[in-house]
């Protein structure tokens, strides 16, 4: 397989599963526990690339989905690839898209070949089949792309969900085939992960893992959770599927979370994570502080001139400026509010999986993680 991603386990919790590790892509080393900013549409919302890098971001998804309807993935691959596109020297992955379009089931087909779709935009109809998702990521120029895979409802019924997992792995050895049989667009290598879904019926995560570890991809996510499930559910299935992954390959869950996602789900054996809602939580006026969520919406901090969003962070948001100002920005509708809370609320999902690193290296993880989730588990004052 023509992958480089090299992968090196550097220390194991001595009470759960969770790990230390390291991999490098063509752009930039990093280390596990990670949590990826989702970039959608080439950027990371209200952020620059010099903000990510200063926040220790060094690899951020893009949207395979969003990308192909606009720009197209053939400008981009004609500027140099997503990195030159976007300015951003780290690695980038970039999902299939497949969470997309099925999301869109009112409006697209699948079958057997692929999906057929109709764009959110214009509503015209696009089709999206393994072959071509390969094509679309390789344009793109991503380090890390995944197989277009089949993500069906969490509460679909039993029988749905095997035939979704039959179509995911037929799709992902056709996705392999076409990725080994494509260049290299952008000079250096891109890595193809595979990713189990199954739903919450463990023998369907477990055949579905056995088939896909078998096809050696790199690296695995863990697919179709947090899809509408209880988290207790979510948490054992991605603790059960994370065991069934190699050790010396990295563990990928889609889509997640929350920061006690997060604490819960590195104990489980997870090494990456991603999800929107640094993001979106800044922009709804919520960041995520050691003490709890906290909205700024909330008339209580008019006055409160003391106070950073989180007095035990040091980013740039809460170094120089105080709950009533921010308050006072956000609610007169002025941009720096969003990019201020979105600032802090990446830099805090980047301490937290590092400081989740570095407690597993000491040997201190499991009672930090249990001190750290009760803290956060109330909103803040």
């Amino acid at each position: 397989m023509p992958d480089k991603l090299s992968f090196r386990l550097i220390a194991t919790d001595a009470v759960s599963a969770a790990r230390a590790a390291t991999f490098s892509t063509a752009h930039s080393t990093v280390e596990t526990p990670i949590f990826m900013p989702v970039g959608t549409q080439a950027t990371v919302k209200s952020m620059s690339p010099l903000e990510l890098r200063q926040c220790g971001c060094p690899i951020i998804l893009a949207n395979t989905y969003h990308l192909h309807l606009r720009p197209g993935a053939g400008l981009i691959r004609e500027a140099g690839g997503l990195h030159k596109f976007e300015s951003w020297n780290g690695s980038i992955l970039t999902d299939s898209g497949g969470f997309q379009v099925f999301s869109l089931r009112d409006i697209s087909k699948i079958t057997d070949d692929g999906v057929e779709f109709q764009s959110h935009i214009d509503g015209s109809r696009h089709f999206f089949s393994p072959e071509k998702v390969m094509e679309i990521q390789h344009d793109l120029g991503a380090d890390i792309i995944m197989v277009f895979d089949e993500c069906p409802p969490s509460n679909a019924d039993p029988v749905k969900i095997k035939a979704a997992v039959d179509r995911t792995l037929v799709w992902a050895s056709r996705c392999l085939e076409k990725h080994q049989n494509l260049h290299f667009h952008h000079g250096y290598p891109q890595n193809l992960f595979g990713i189990v879904q199954g739903g919450v019926v463990e023998p369907l995560r477990e055949y579905c893992a056995r088939e896909l570890v078998a096809m050696n991809f790199p690296g695995y996510a863990i697919g179709g959770l947090a899809v509408g499930e209880e988290m207790k559910t979510m948490y054992k299935i991605a603790a059960y599927t994370a065991g069934l992954l190699p050790e010396d390959k990295p563990r990928y869950l889609m889509g997640v979370g929350t920061p006690i996602d997060i604490l819960e789900c590195i104990s489980a054996g997870v090494d990456m994570f991603d999800c929107v809602l640094p993001t979106r939580n800044a922009r709804n006026g919520s960041v995520f502080t050691s003490a709890g969520k906290l909205n700024i919406r909330n008339a209580a901090y008019t006055r409160d001139f003391a106070r950073a969003l989180d007095e035990n962070c040091n980013c740039y948001a809460c170094s120089n400026f105080s709950r009533s100002y921010i308050r006072h920005l956000y609610m007169a509708g002025e941009i720096l509010a969003i990019r201020l809370m979105t600032l802090h609320n990446i830099h805090f999902y980047m301490e937290l999986v590092k400081n989740a690193r570095e407690r597993i290296i000491d040997g201190t993880f499991s009672e930090w993680k249990r001190e750290m989730i009760v803290k956060m588990a109330n909103d803040a004052q």
